[in-house]
């Protein structure tokens, strides 16, 4: 298991939804929805990421905003998806 989980995370983000974005322009319990940094396609090109980068698979009944909108959540549910 990466230890740099949210870390490999945090770069995908601010590289593919916010490649102009000021130095940390969210927190790790933030939203990624309700700040708007990504949208409904986003969340797909956030999956296809997560699955080839972690080599797991997200049933669809997994993607929840519970699961994948913060840095902290999604880091916690890969991390569990792994153990």
């Amino acid at each position: 298991m990466p230890k740099n989980t949210k870390k490999i995370l945090k770069e995908f983000i601010l590289d593919s939804f916010l490649p102009f974005a000021e130095e940390n322009p969210f927190g790790d319990e933030d939203s990624f929805m309700e700040k708007g940094i990504i949208n409904s396609t986003g969340v797909l090109e956030l999956l296809q990421f997560i699955e080839e980068t972690f080599e797991i698979t997200v049933e669809d009944e997994e993607v929840i905003p519970d699961n994948l909108d913060s840095l902290n959540k999604l880091t916690s549910f890969i991390e569990s998806k792994l153990a």
